[in-house]
């Protein structure tokens, strides 16, 4: 009898340990996934993640608001991605989240201050221009507001006092271009700059040259106005044919990039930095050769739950290094599974 009701407690203990683990992918996933739950653990799972759905929060730690403020300019899908990964963090860990941007360096920075007087619990911020977002981001320390740099700054992230930095080193990840443009046997590449002073973009056409075998030529254009951006380009490739590959440094501009070519009658191929699902379909028909994905939804998502964790239990991330989230270059042949994750957003 004794044996017999160990039995039963070690088979009950399971089937909690199983709800649990339900309740955490459904959370993740969505409520299809309760489908694939046992039937021992399933019903309590399905009405512990009815209620968490009801509550809007996986979590009972207390409902802290955290803010991110990047250098995004308007109508760049990148960071659309970036906040689809933040906000779905934000539901799980009971945080509400803030988002606002600017591209101009000293407006990016007075966003970050008003974030500093609604006296948020968290703040994120991307490190683009980091002369106007120094003194800020000692303010939020000094305010005692832990700061999480993504995406751009990693060099700085550190010595501005932040937590941690994620995202990918723009300076290796300009390296992989370089080494994938060598693998293709490329002779001439055109590196596309859209926003003037971000150091990020810098630093990728700069890796890039410096492990390319080829000449590399920098070509600076208006980002905010892509009519000017097509228009520069097809002149450069018009007036330069030997140009055998244009690298861009967003994902928006590669499409352009490839209406440029067609309209040069030039036969250099467009790669690009960064994804979406315009990238996707255009690496499987072959309008783009490659693309390097730096994975923004992973960069928000993360930048939440990092935050969320130090609030919670003190817990840090990179032992003062960043947390990489790229680069990966995405070709082809990886183009079916890409297009599947960025019709969802979170790619």
């Amino acid at each position: 009898m004794a044996k017999a009701r160990a039995g039963r407690r070690r088979s009950s203990a399971r089937g909690r340990v199983l709800g649990i683990l339900c309740v955490v992918v459904a959370t993740a996933l969505g409520a299809g996934a309760l489908a694939g739950c046992s039937s021992t653990g399933g019903k309590r799972a399905e009405d512990r993640a009815k209620r968490l759905a009801a509550n809007g929060s996986a979590v009972n730690t207390p409902h802290w608001t955290f803010a991110m403020v990047t250098h995004s300019g308007a109508g760049d899908t990148f960071w659309d991605i970036v906040q689809s990964g933040a906000k779905q963090a934000a539901a799980k860990d009971n945080i509400k989240f803030l988002y606002s941007n600017s591209d101009q360096g000293d407006q990016q920075a007075q966003l970050v201050q008003t974030a500093i007087d609604q006296h948020v619990d968290g703040l994120i911020v991307t490190l683009a221009k980091p002369d106007a977002m120094k003194d800020v981001v000692a303010r939020a320390e000094k305010a005692g507001i832990p700061v999480i740099t993504i995406n751009s700054g990693s060099e700085d992230s550190k010595k501005f006092g932040a937590l941690t930095h994620i995202g990918q080193d723009e300076t290796v990840a300009g390296n992989a271009v370089g080494e994938e443009l060598n693998k293709r046997h490329k002779q001439h590449a055109l590196c596309i700059l859209h926003e003037q002073g971000n150091v990020g973009h810098e630093q990728r056409c700069a890796g890039a040259k410096a492990t390319f075998g080829g000449r590399m030529d920098n070509l600076y254009v208006n980002g905010t106005n892509m009519p000017d951006v097509q228009s520069a380009i097809q002149a450069k490739l018009q007036s330069d044919k030997s140009i055998d590959s244009v690298v861009t440094l967003g994902a928006p501009f590669a499409a352009t990039a490839a209406k440029a070519k067609q309209q040069a009658g030039s036969g250099a191929e467009i790669d690009t930095f960064d994804l979406n699902a315009q990238v996707a379909t255009e690496l499987k028909d072959g309008t783009i050769g490659f693309a390097v994905d730096q994975q923004p939804y992973l960069q928000g998502y993360e930048a939440i739950d990092l935050l969320w964790l130090y609030r919670y239990n003190g817990d840090s991330l990179g032992g003062g290094k960043p947390v990489l989230t790229g680069p990966q270059i995405v070709t082809k042949d990886d183009a079916d599974a890409l297009l599947s994750y960025t019709k969802r957003g979170t790619r």
